[in-house]
């Protein structure tokens, strides 16, 4: 009898160590699962990333407005090449090798300023004025100018797959285009391109199967727009109308006009 309720003691202290959770980091979440019905709980644990961390997977992101061109750079350097550089320092390392005095009067990097900052870290580089087609070929990340939203602006091409380009922008994150909005927005036709040399390049800006889940807002906004005009018109006709009656309703407050729109929507 003894023997057994050691047994069973000793068996109950090896499941309960086995078992014990480590403290996660700083908001993180965790969700806890039974995973079957026996008396000893086992638990399974999932990992849930905030949209931001999602939207901005293996792009460093920018730290300023007119810092695009850096923190472009910054993710060709991290995530391609291998390297652990902050912004920062790809920032100072510009304005060293670059050309300090056109950089501060334009607030922002050229190519010709990253190619002599890699240069100097040992990897060939050039830039290139390239095609569509040149693109589609391509097999390098490339850092390419386009207009958008009425400012010119850096970004990371990661490649064009059925018809739509995926880019890593440092203001926006993983976002992509068709090949004709891309077309209307790509300056210059012109491209840099970072090679590894010798070393083995990682993986971190290709494009993979779990990217093509996530479609960010402005994506869907536009495909609404594309597709269902009518719809959109509607909307913001009734929205419109809406705000206008507010102006004259005695209870003109944000909550009963929120209740007006979710009654009539339903």
């Amino acid at each position: 009898m003894l023997l057994v309720l050691a047994g069973s003691i000793l068996t109950f202290a090896i499941v309960q160590e086995a078992t014990v959770v480590e403290p996660y980091e700083k908001g993180a979440v965790v969700i806890e699962q039974k995973v079957d019905s026996s008396p000893v709980e086992l638990l399974t644990e999932f990992r849930v990333e905030p949209l931001v961390e999602q939207k901005f997977r293996n792009i460093v992101r920018q730290a300023y407005d007119y810092s695009c061109g850096s923190a472009a750079l910054t993710t060709i350097l991290n995530f391609y090449l291998g390297r652990n550089l902050s912004e920062r320092q790809v920032m100072e390392g510009l304005l060293h090798y670059g050309e300090s005095d056109r950089i501060v009067a334009r607030r922002a990097f050229s190519m010709l300023d990253m190619k002599r900052l890699v240069t100097a870290l040992g990897y060939p580089s050039g830039g290139f004025r390239a095609t569509i087609d040149d693109l589609i070929d391509l097999d390098h990340p490339a850092i390419v100018p386009i207009h958008h939203a009425g400012f010119k602006h850096f970004v990371v091409l990661r490649t064009i797959r059925d018809g739509r380009v995926y880019m890593a922008d440092p203001a926006v994150g993983n976002l992509s285009f068709t090949l004709a909005q891309f077309e209307e927005k790509w300056d210059d036709n012109v491209l840099f391109i970072v090679f590894p040399g010798s070393d083995k390049p990682l993986d971190n800006l290709e494009l993979k199967e779990e990217d093509l889940r996530f479609v960010d807002d402005q994506t869907m906004t536009l495909l609404a727009l594309e597709r269902m005009p009518e719809f959109y018109e509607a909307t913001a006709r009734r929205i419109q109308n809406m705000l206008e009656r507010q102006k004259n309703n005695p209870d003109g407050s944000v909550e009963n006009t929120r209740k007006q729109l979710h009654y009539r929507r339903n």
